[in-house]
């Protein structure tokens, strides 16, 4: 199915701020309890509630299919009413439910009673959460993970303070664009692959899970249409059901803007003892062409960085510095460049000096591109190629593995978390591009993201 042209208007497909603010206060006084849906056009499930072709999300209504592929429903007949019937589609189609930020534990029920089921899901903003879950002929799957929901809002500042009661969205977020969908009340889940037969769909709040955060620019974001992807998108698929990535990073975002548009109070409001900060700037602080938010690697840069450090650490966090993906500019000896200048090593340097892991995921991402070479290296980036700094799905699959091998390799607590199939991974030897496929989500990207 022809994917269509993305038009921002909402944090997962909402378009006023007057109904981000209905969708927040239901949301507020709607979740409790775990909610099971049952997917399916006929007998509901004792105790869930019933997800039909027809039922469109509304926020009174607070769950529905988002507009777009309208699925089917098909009934098998039997006495188990969840798995008798389930919803499916050519194309990938969206699930919503209202509820407040925090995280989620959703299962997902999928099978066929008389085929099989083919099922790729991803959450919010494009994050890929579950890659081919397959089930054979007549068998029932369920298969968990968290997803990360917040909304903008801040607790409001006391009186006579600076601050503010809301994180300062860009264009591209907010605006008479609208959202993206990992600014709401809503927990949104696409549900795609070759053939996804969804029986139902259970959500559980999860105050005590282990939450990832990210704090970044537009290699890190999660970016809103096809065909650009960021590896923290990617990140989430090779954890495990008890580990929840909270995406903050935004393309053009620096160590300054990130402050100054209140994204690290949002941040810092959410992160717990326990919880951890991968902090990854420097494709936009070195532009002396921004003046208000440059920062000279050997000064202010580190200071910053140190900030960040501090911060995590005063609630109890644990705080991980990473270098940031190079540029794909090859040189006439067919080696990749350096366009950052001074500032890995800046990076490397402050994590030496305050004792803090660190993913070198420069190096990383240098070995990859040299080893798919100059004339494949194009195949992992966005726009064809023509984008020599964001990557599309295969390499953001890629940086993210590099980020999960760095886990393992640095002996971080997070490692035990990582997905039993990810088996580890070597840059210098890629996954093959000619066999990579993800299934496309339905929106796409027509400019190109912020910073470069």
């Amino acid at each position: 199915m022809a994917s269509s042209p993305i038009r921002f208007p909402r944090r997962g497909f909402r378009g006023v701020a007057l109904l981000a603010c209905c969708v927040g206060m239901a949301a507020a006084n709607s979740f409790g309890a775990p909610q099971r849906f049952d997917f399916g056009s006929e007998e509901v499930a004792a105790g869930a509630v019933g997800v039909a072709p027809t039922t469109g999300f509304s926020v009174e209504r607070g769950h529905g299919l988002e507009p777009g592929a309208t699925p089917v429903a098909v009934d098998r007949g039997g006495p188990n009413a969840l798995r008798r019937d389930f919803l499916t589609s050519e194309g990938p189609f969206l699930f919503s439910v209202v509820v407040p930020e925090g995280n989620y534990r959703v299962t997902v029920h999928h099978g066929d009673p008389a085929g099989v089921s083919d099922l790729t899901i991803k959450a919010e903003t494009r994050r890929l959460m579950i890659e081919r879950a397959v089930t054979s002929h007549g068998e029932t799957q369920a298969v968990s993970f968290l997803v990360n929901v917040r909304n903008r809002t801040l607790p409001p500042p006391p009186a006579n303070a600076p601050g503010g009661d809301r994180v300062r969205l860009n264009d591209r977020e907010d605006g008479p664009r609208g959202l993206v969908p990992h600014w709401d009340d809503k927990l949104t889940l696409e549900f795609n692959g070759a053939r996804p037969c969804v029986a139902a769909v259970e959500i559980e709040r999860m105050d005590d899970a282990v939450t990832v955060f990210l704090a970044g620019d537009s290699t890190v974001t999660d970016q809103p249409g096809e065909p650009s992807a960021s590896w923290g998108q990617m990140l989430t698929r090779f954890f495990g059901p008890g580990v929840a990535v909270a995406n903050h990073a935004e393309s053009g975002e620096t160590l300054k803007s990130f402050l100054t548009g209140l994204r690290l109070d949002k941040l810092l409001s959410q992160i717990r003892a326990g919880d951890y900060l991968f902090i990854q700037f420097g494709h936009n602080d070195s532009k002396t062409a921004w003046p208000q938010t440059y920062v000279d690697a050997a000064n202010t840069y580190r200071a910053y960085l140190k900030v960040y450090v501090a911060e995590a650490r005063r609630r109890g966090a644990h705080p991980v510095l990473v270098t940031s993906v190079q540029r794909r500019q090859f040189g006439p000896d067919g080696r990749i460049r350096n366009s950052h200048g001074d500032y890995p090593a800046a990076v490397r340097a402050v994590a030496e000096e305050e004792g803090v892991p660190l993913i070198d995921l420069e190096r990383m991402s240098v070995a990859l591109y040299e080893a798919l070479g100059p004339d494949r290296a194009p195949l992992a980036f966005a726009a064809g190629g023509r984008d020599a700094t964001h990557h599309n799905n295969y390499g953001a699959y890629q940086l993210a593995q590099c980020v999960a091998q760095a886990i393992r390799e640095q002996h971080l607590d997070l490692a035990r978390h990582l997905a039993p199939d990810f088996k580890g991974y070597e840059p210098a030897r890629p996954d093959p591009v000619d066999t990579f496929a993800l299934p496309a989500s339905p929106g796409r990207q027509t400019e190109a993201p912020r910073g470069n």
